[in-house]
């Protein structure tokens, strides 16, 4: 792919995820987040939030797990152990009316409808999974959900073993799929790659028994709040886009302001290494007390310097250019059977 093409596809892709954290033109009617415990989804549903109200959107948190209303949250919804019908009429009621809802009409109100954990729903209600999720979208409302990858889902008993698993129901459904790792523990893991060390692993990863050590706080700040963010956008062609981002969220003292997004390849512990010149300027150069390289006045007189023997190398006439001159010493044993030099 010529570079043009290269930057173009980054540029396009960063484009598109900018526009899914900014809820523009139903990016994504349903996007799933997948978090662990290494990892939790909190900065980036803190930046669909922070984004929303930069939008003038609304925003609505369906709790199943969570016990207080989040910041610059517009209303919140209590779901654990109610009945799906009566969370769904809740959720309705902060709908815009119908007769606004229209994805292209830019007068009408967008909303969000955040789920801070589809675990509880999946081993509650399993078979109303996909029901309940498609009845909440709208033209005008999208909603963020999060699934933890390493919280198990307890099925019932009543479930059928040849129906799929609810996980892959949802990513089935899903319009993107965002999958989440610490930065900091992706950049231990480059730093073992570049020594071709293996990788370490951190939490249930590890296999130790008795004790989960998680990530320690080594590295600077900001890498330690950093977010890698895997994104799977799927377009409505059918086509899928991935790409790798980092989150830098914005400070505690900024939480109003949007975080800085940037490509993984961008950051300066992942970018590729600059291609080498001709002259193997890029090379690496071995240790020493001295200097190993030439300067030009060395190079000029390197290159004036006349070789031994130059002038064989030279057509002498009748064919003879480029014979060998030898001139045989005393302590040489000339051998009779070897044709004369």
């Amino acid at each position: 792919m010529a570079p043009s093409n290269t930057t173009h596809s980054r540029s396009h892709s960063l484009l598109l995820l900018q526009k899914l954290l900014n809820l523009r033109d139903g990016a994504s009617p349903l996007t799933l987040i997948l978090d662990n415990l290494e990892q939790p989804a909190k900065p980036v549903l803190s930046e669909f939030i922070t984004r929303a109200r930069v939008a003038k959107a609304k925003t609505v948190f369906l709790s199943f797990t969570t016990l207080k209303k989040p910041r610059d949250v517009d209303a919140f919804v209590q779901a654990a152990g109610k009945d799906l019908k009566a969370v769904r009429a809740a959720l309705l009621a902060h709908y815009p009316p119908a007769t606004t809802a229209n994805p292209r009409d830019k007068s009408a109100q967008r909303v969000v409808v955040i789920l801070d954990s589809l675990n509880a729903l999946a081993s509650s209600a399993p078979q109303s999974l996909a029901i309940f999720l498609s009845s909440l979208i709208t033209p005008s409302v999208s909603i963020v959900s999060v699934y933890h990858t390493d919280v198990p889902v307890i099925l019932p008993k009543t479930f059928n073993e040849y129906e799929p698993h609810p996980f892959t129901i949802l990513c089935h459904l899903s319009t993107a799929i965002l999958k989440l790792s610490n930065l900091q523990q992706e950049i231990e893991r480059q730093k073992a790659r570049n020594r071709s060390v293996v990788e370490p692993e951190w939490g249930l990863r590890e296999d130790r028994e008795g004790v989960l050590v998680g990530l320690r706080n080594t590295g600077s700040l900001q890498d330690r709040r950093g977010v890698v963010i895997s994104m799977e956008l799927r377009r409505r062609s059918g086509r899928a886009v991935t790409e790798k981002f980092v989150l830098l969220p914005s400070a505690p003292s900024a939480q109003s302001s949007p975080g800085r997004l940037l490509l993984l390849s961008d950051h300066a512990m992942f970018a590729a290494p600059a291609a080498d010149d001709q002259d193997g300027a890029g090379e690496e150069q071995p240790e020493s007390t001295f200097n190993l390289g030439l300067t030009e006045k060395q190079r000029k007189d390197r290159e004036g310097i006349v070789l031994p023997y130059f002038d064989a190398q030279t057509d002498i006439g009748a064919g003879e250019g480029g014979r060998i001159l030898y001139e045989m010493g005393r302590e040489d044993d000339f051998d009779d059977e070897e044709d004369e030099i």
